[in-house]
C-alpha cells in the first residue's frame, strides 16, 4: 500500500491514486499472462497444472518482486488482498519456464508508465479545477480495467473538461458514464474471449451491485458472496478479531440505540463497512471518531421502518467517508441526553428525570466519550 499522508493533501492523493492505477494495470497483465499459460497447458496435455500453495508462493515470490519492481508498486502489490493469488500465478509462470528476471521488469515498465501518466493527469486536473469529475467517475463506474484505462489515458483531462461542460448544460453525466461503461464491459469481455481468458471467474452479482460510492477505493474480489458472512469476511481479508472490534465500536458509538446497532451489524453490506474501517485503520484514521456521527446526526431515523437497515448502512458509510473537520450546518446540534431519555433501553424513571432536566449547553458527545464512562476494554486505533 502507499504510505499514508495528510488527509486531503492533493499531492499525496494523486500519488496514491497513481500507484493504485498502476497496480490495476499489473493485475490485468498478470491475468492475461496466466490465461495464456493455462491455454498452452490445455493445448499440450489437456490438463491444467495446479497452482503452488498460496503461502509458499507468496513467501517465495516476494523477494523477487522487491528486487525487480519499483518500491511503491511492489509494496502496493504485496499489500493487496489478492497478493497470494498473484504470487501463485507468478510462481506458476516461472515453473512453466518464464524468466522472471526478464518478465517482471517488463511488467514493471508498463506499470510505471501507467503510474506516471495518472500522476501527470492528476496535476493537470488539479490545475484545471476538474478533479470532481474523477471522483464522479470513481463513484459511477466499478473498479477494474475499464475505469482505470480511462483514468490513465492521456486524454482523461480533456474528458473531464468535457464532462464539466456537459454538466453545465444540464446533461446527466452519471447516466452517460453508466451507459458508456456497459458498452466498455462488452468490449472488454470480447477481447478477453479472443485472448483465451474466458476461464476467468465472472463478476458475481454481489460484487456488481456493491460497486459504487459504498466501495469507492476498496479492492473487491470479483466473486464476492455477501450471502455467506464468514466467506465474505475471508474474501475481504477481515479477521474475526477485527470484525468483533469494529462491531464493538459501532455498539459504543450508538450507545442507547442497541436495536439500531444490531440492525446495522446484521445488514448484508456490513462486511463492506468493516472493510472500509480496516482501510481507515491502515491509513491511521480515527475510525471511532467518525462513527460518533451516527448519533450526532440521526436523520437515518426518518422514513419507513422497512428501509431502516439500508439507511443505517448509508449513514455509516457517510460518517466514515466525510472528513472530521466537515460540519453539516443544516443539522442542529443533538441533545444526546434528551435523545437517550426517549430510548426504550432506558429505565422509565430515568427517562422522566432526564426529560425534566434542562438541555446541557455543552456540545453533544457520544456517551462512551463522557468522562468516567469509558468502556473497560482497551481501545484500538
Amino acid at each position: 500500500m502507499v504510505t499514508p499522508g495528510h488527509e486531503g493533501d492533493p499531492l499525496v492523493d494523486a500519488t496514491r491514486e497513481a500507484v493504485s492505477t498502476a497496480v490495476e494495470a499489473w493485475r490485468l497483465m498478470m491475468a492475461v499472462a496466466d490465461a495464456v499459460r493455462r491455454h498452452q497447458q490445455r493445448r499440450r496435455g489437456g490438463v491444467e497444472e495446479d497452482l503452488p500453495p498460496a503461502g509458499e508462493a507468496a513467501t517465495d515470490i516476494a523477494s523477487t518482486v522487491r528486487d525487480l519492481v519499483p518500491d511503491d508498486i511492489a509494496v502496493a502489490l504485496m499489500g493487496g488482498a489478492d497478493w497470494p493469488q498473484m504470487a501463485q500465478q507468478t510462481a506458476a509462470l516461472r515453473r512453466a519456464g518464464v524468466d522472471l528476471g526478464v518478465f517482471l521488469p517488463q511488467l514493471a515498465e508498463v506499470a510505471v508508465t501507467v503510474r506516471d501518466a495518472v500522476a501527470e493527469n492528476a496535476i493537470r486536473i488539479s490545475r484545471d479545477g476538474t478533479g470532481e469529475w474523477e471522483r464522479m467517475l470513481r463513484e459511477t463506474l466499478p473498479a477494474g480495467p475499464v475505469r482505470e484505462a480511462i483514468l490513465s489515458s492521456p486524454t482523461w483531462p480533456d474528458i473531464a473538461a468535457t464532462m464539466a461542460r456537459l454538466n453545465a448544460d444540464g446533461i446527466d453525466v452519471r447516466q452517460i458514464l453508466a451507459s458508456a461503461h456497459n458498452e466498455g464491459v462488452g468490449l472488454d469481455q470480447a477481447v478477453a474471449r479472443v485472448l483465451g481468458a474466458e476461464s476467468a471467474p465472472a463478476t458475481s452479482r454481489d460484487a456488481t451491485l456493491s460497486y459504487g460510492p459504498l466501495t469507492t477505493g476498496l479492492d473487491l474480489p470479483r466473486d464476492l458472496d455477501l450471502s455467506d458472512r464468514a466467506r465474505a469476511m475471508r474474501q475481504l481479508a477481515i479477521s474475526p478479531v477485527e470484525n468483533e472490534r469494529y462491531g464493538r465500536w459501532v455498539q459504543e458509538a450508538m450507545f442507547g440505540r442497541e436495536r439500531e446497532a444490531g440492525l446495522l451489524l446484521a445488514a448484508r453490506q456490513w462486511p463492506l463497512l468493516a472493510t472500509r474501517m480496516a482501510e481507515m485503520e491502515r491509513e491511521g484514521k480515527p475510525v471511532r471518531d467518525h462513527l460518533d456521527r451516527l448519533l450526532a446526526d440521526t436523520s437515518w431515523e426518518q422514513g419507513s421502518s422497512a428501509r431502516l437497515s439500508a439507511r443505517l448502512v448509508q449513514a455509516t458509510h457517510n460518517a466514515l467517508r466525510r472528513p472530521l473537520e466537515e460540519v453539516d450546518s443544516s443539522r442542529a446540534a443533538v441533545d444526546t441526553a434528551a435523545a437517550r431519555s426517549q430510548s426504550a433501553s432506558v429505565d422509565p424513571a430515568k427517562r422522566r428525570s432526564a426529560a425534566k432536566s434542562p438541555a446541557s449547553a455543552e456540545p453533544a458527545i457520544a456517551a462512551h466519550r463522557a468522562v468516567g464512562q469509558a468502556p473497560a476494554r482497551g481501545r484500538g486505533k
